[in-house]
């Protein structure tokens, strides 16, 4: 070591508990701003890590329920087709697909479906009720011992409540023929003059249903309908708690998807036009889920369980008569999924490890999911006109894991973690030389530092390997399945690196501000794509960058939210076609400002996010898109409140989403014509919804 750095680290040292002393020392102050997020100095191991709470979830106007996930700063959510399919993601430069290297949890269960009909990691959160959501905790990176399986740019996990303070009955009507009615309540189990004990005993038994419609701005109605179901029981009875829940959930739709730009701009499409008025689906999803956490006298117990049964069937048409002139190239894919896990962890407080305090968690995760079948077809106006491929897969994961937290010293503390996981891949194909077992195991060790606090600030260093899977499917496939040429099957487990450097601060009374620098090495982009039915492999890459996240509470009643967020995604290695990652957006900014004054709130929040390439040497690129909304609210009374969403305030033209690739329109060249596809942000539009408490 340079003797100047020695010197330095030895005065540290001495310096550190002296100024850690100043600051109140080990257990650092929290300061929890409740009204929107719980990011305060000593809440987390990273400075990307933090938590949103619920009543920021409940100010903000929300024009799709995915966009649950854009509380997380530096996410961008949007839509390529009906409000029914999952929603497009994008974070630290990943175009995310619907959820491949992002992962999420409700109530314990995993969001992500590997193996998907549609994309790897397929993370579809239309279940959901917004007003049920208790709390967003969220983590960026491949830090953390217990994130596995798709947690490499990031991962968030959604808290149901347990109790409503009151019943809720809620419409809400709007342009495009939106509507929606929420109706839910809790109740104590027990007689009503039973003591409060014996009701704790019972527990709390929580209900909803959630319906609603929308036909949107598309020249071909989009004629959606949805039906959601939640029966949840709860208890906390000192020590413990447990819940038990079950959801239900279908939905089915018209979709208009991505069209080329060039039918626009010659006027032969409409902004708001489709190519294929038959494209859309069906959506349905049922699960049961149990958690119980019991507090022990040198720690906790934690146990969860899940099932999860779902059903898909999406129908596209992103080439229209490239493929087939005669009659389209629109294709399904489907797929039967039943889900089965859990987990179990044990935390372990009040010990030492070489003469030192520390905390341990050890945990073991299993998932086993079971598709009978999916499949990819050829399909005319939803009618199956042949096979492509169709698979019977299992799939199970099984992980186990390690993590200690180490007092250094009473300013510094060390995380050191291992997972450890195995995959086991089982697929019966309709295509000859398709089927076969595959099996993996991957490591992936974590090591964290962090320092302070000092004038109210600390510092972080994290360091992390994580990965993401590859579909079953392609993990055995010997042939293309479209084309029928011979192909080599890909890497099971795809491992990826992280580090990230960052600072958090309360000096200034009032504001939350998080400082991250990080980088993101992916072993390879392998990608399953859904719409050949093969895997197909692209280079190793990095992306690197800059977040700077601020919340805060400049007066009573006043909150503002600044999130900025700056990154570079590029291939590693040489190639002809360049080194840039199509989809990639590189800057991504949210600014959001909510306050209250009597029985009056406002909320405005204002989301930008950068031009991306669409092709590898970035000679095409996307333009920015920048979008405004707002809601005012009105407490009528106790029990009333109304309140007016708005959504593209200033009535943007820009786009959800961009493509470039070859298509081919009526009377046009049978190699089709490559080109801008994109998907058009819907236009300005207001929903006013009416919530009455009982």
């Amino acid at each position: 070591m340079n003797p100047s750095w020695r010197l330095t680290l030895i005065a540290l040292l001495s310096a550190g508990p002296a100024l850690a002393h100043a600051q109140s020392a080990t257990q650092l102050d929290r300061r929890e701003f409740r009204i929107h997020y719980d990011n305060g100095v000593g809440s987390s191991d990273a400075a990307s890590e933090g938590a949103v709470t619920g009543a920021l979830i409940e100010s903000r106007p929300l024009q799709r329920t995915g966009e649950l996930l854009e509380f997380v700063p530096g996410v961008v959510v949007t839509q390529h087709s009906g409000d029914g399919k999952a929603n497009q993601m994008f974070l630290r430069g990943f175009n995310l697909d619907h959820g491949t290297d992002f992962a999420t949890w409700v109530d314990g269960m995993p969001v992500n479906m590997p193996t998907h009909a549609h994309g790897q990691g397929y993370s579809d959160l239309n279940f959901l009720s917004p007003e049920l959501v208790r709390r967003i905790d969220y983590r960026k990176g491949p830090y953390r011992a217990e994130d596995g399986d798709f947690a490499s740019a990031g991962s968030a996990r959604i808290a149901l409540v347990d109790r409503l303070p009151r019943g809720l009955a809620q419409l809400t009507a709007g342009s495009g023929g939106y509507r929606r009615g929420l109706l839910a309540d809790s109740i104590e189990l027990g007689a009503a003059d039973a003591a409060a004990t014996d009701a704790g005993r019972n527990g709390t038994l929580l209900y909803a249903i959630d319906v609603g419609g929308n036909d949107g701005p598309w020249r071909v109605p989009e004629r959606f309908a949805k039906f959601g179901g939640l029966l949840r029981w709860s208890r906390s009875d000192g020590d413990s708690q447990t819940s038990a829940t079950a959801m239900l959930y279908r939905a089915h739709w018209t979709a208009t998807d991505q069209i080329p730009a060039r039918a626009v701009a010659s006027g032969a499409l409409d902004r708001f036009g489709s190519l294929d008025p038959s494209d859309g689906g069906r959506s349905a999803r049922a699960s049961l889920s149990f958690n119980h956490r019991r507090e022990l006298d040198d720690g906790d117990w934690q146990a969860s369980a899940y099932a999860i049964g779902s059903r898909l069937n999406l129908y596209s048409n992103f080439t229209f008569f490239l493929d087939n002139p005669a009659q389209g190239d629109q294709f399904e894919q489907a797929e039967r999924r039943r889900v089965l896990g859990g987990a179990l962890v044990r935390g372990f407080e009040g010990g030492t490890l070489f003469g030192l305090p520390a905390t341990h968690r050890l945990g073991l995760q299993l998932r086993q999911d079971r598709l009978d079948p999916v499949g990819l077809y050829s399909t005319v106006a939803r009618e199956r006109t042949a096979t492509t491929q169709e698979s019977r897969v299992r799939q199970t994961l099984t992980s186990a894991f390690g993590e200690t937290t180490l007092r250094l010293a009473p300013w510094l503390r060390g995380i050191a973690g291992l997972r450890v996981d195995h995959a086991d891949f089982d697929v019966s194909s309709s295509v000859a030389g398709n089927s076969g077992a595959r099996s993996a195991t991957l490591a992936s060790p974590k090591l964290s530092f962090v320092a302070g606090p000092w004038a109210r600030t600390e510092l972080f260093a994290n360091a992390g390997s994580g990965f993401h899977s590859n579909d079953a499917r392609g993990t055995v496939a010997t042939v293309a399945p479209r084309e029928g040429t011979p192909t080599s099957p890909v890497t099971p487990l795809v491992r990826s690196k992280g580090l990230e450097l960052g600072a958090r601060s309360e000096w200034i009374d009032g504001l939350q501000s998080s400082l991250a620098l990080w980088r993101l090495d992916l072993a390879s982009e392998l990608v399953f794509v859904g719409d050949a039915g093969d895997t197909e492999a692209s280079r190793a890459s990095r992306r690197s960058g800059v977040e700077w996240s601020n919340h805060y509470r400049a007066a009573e009643g006043l909150a503002v939210d600044l999130d900025l967020s700056a990154s570079r995604a590029r291939y590693r290695g040489p190639a002809p076609e360049g080194d840039r990652i199509p989809g990639a957006i590189d800057k991504v900014a949210s600014l959001g400002i909510a306050g209250e004054r009597g029985p009056f709130s406002a909320q405005m929040q204002l989301r930008y996010f950068g031009p991306r390439p669409l092709v590898e040497d970035g000679s095409v690129r996307s333009a920015s898109t920048t979008l405004a909304s707002v809601r005012l609210g009105w407490r009528l009374g106790p029990d009333l409140r109304l309140a007016l969403d708005l959504f593209n305030l200033f009535d943007r033209k820009a786009s959800d989403i961009d493509y470039f690739y070859a298509s081919r329109l009526a009377g046009e060249p049978a190699e089709g014509v490559a080109d801008r596809h994109f998907h058009p942000v819907e236009p300005r539009s207001a929903r006013l919804t009416l919530a009455l408490g009982f």
